[in-house]
């Protein structure tokens, strides 16, 4: 089905602990995110990057957390622009390291209530990103968007008020593999729905997809993806800082996006934590250019294969 394609840039380095995510978005545009649509019959239209806005705190507010304003203008700009763009038709964010979830999760989560459908998210990542700003040991916030779409405390009254918390059993998270105490304690209090590296050596990728996939098509739901460079192995994406050996193989990925096509299900797209800075000659762009292909219908082979 052709889609109405609107690309967002969010150059978000802020909430990462290494420059470079900043460069994110052009790195998308030069590895040919566009015209890859296009040649598949999309339409396509680049509203350009999204600039935070400007936010101050009070003094020794969310101490310990690095660069809290920063996020907080990001998060306010792009769940303005989120709700806006996914009313108008299929969104892909550029990102930018992944605390931009926190805006662009939270707009379509907004976006969605107007249409009376509720918002499935598939987390695609090596980290759940549930920390709040007074849990987290780094203190970079890239590790909390999910704590706060989905409504967790520790974000007021600082951080925008949520209109549409994404219920903690709409999430599937897979490719998990590194897990800190304060946030194995919480999803082991949540009904996020997990799947780790292990349960997918284990079992694959088919069935838990299968099986979430079935709950959003019987909810009637709108699914956005956040496909974080980390849920890969470093070996075939090494442009990312959170670099963590054993993630997903180009073939579990590439299959978890066909399968997201097949489905039909899913509305919106976030391509996050790319660091054209740590990459080898722009192919974890390209990667990931190539994955979001197979996520809008480039395929192999039509189905069935015919015999003659």
């Amino acid at each position: 089905m052709t889609k109405h394609c609107i690309l967002v840039g969010a150059p978000v380095e802020t909430g990462a602990s290494q420059a470079g995510c900043l460069m994110g978005p052009d790195s998308y545009r030069t590895a040919g995110l566009g015209p890859m649509l296009e040649s598949l019959g999309h339409k396509v239209q680049d509203r350009g990057n999204v600039a935070p806005r400007i936010t101050s705190l009070p003094d020794g507010a969310l101490a310990g957390s690095k660069r809290p304003e920063a996020m907080i203008g990001w998060t306010k700009a792009l769940a303005e622009i989120a709700e806006t763009v996914a009313g108008e038709g299929f969104p892909i964010f550029m990102g930018g390291d992944h605390s931009l979830a926190a805006g662009t999760v939270s707009g379509v989560a907004q976006q969605a209530k107007k249409q009376g459908r509720p918002l499935f998210v598939l987390w695609l990542d090596a980290h759940p990103d549930l920390h709040s700003p007074d849990t987290t040991d780094s203190g970079n916030l890239h590790g909390v968007p999910v704590a706060y779409f989905t409504g967790l405390p520790g974000f007021s009254p600082h951080f925008p008020p949520l209109e549409a918390p994404v219920p903690l059993e709409n999430i599937c998270m897979m490719g998990i593999r590194s897990v800190d105490p304060t946030e194995n304690a919480r999803l082991a209090e949540t009904a996020i729905d997990v799947h780790d590296m292990r349960a997918i050596d284990e079992h694959g990728v088919a069935a838990p997809l299968s099986a979430f996939l079935a709950r959003v098509k019987a909810a009637n739901g709108l699914l956005h993806v956040s496909l974080d460079v980390d849920f890969l192995d470093p070996a075939i994406a090494p442009a990312v800082g959170t670099t963590v050996p054993g993630g997903a193989t180009f073939r579990e990925a590439h299959l978890i996006m066909e399968m997201l096509c097949d489905s039909g299900l899913v509305s919106s797209l976030d391509l996050v934590e790319l660091n054209p800075f740590l990459d080898e000659r722009g192919r974890t762009a390209q990667l990931m250019v190539d994955l979001t292909a197979s996520l809008l219908g480039r395929k192999v082979l039509d189905r069935p294969t015919r015999r003659f």
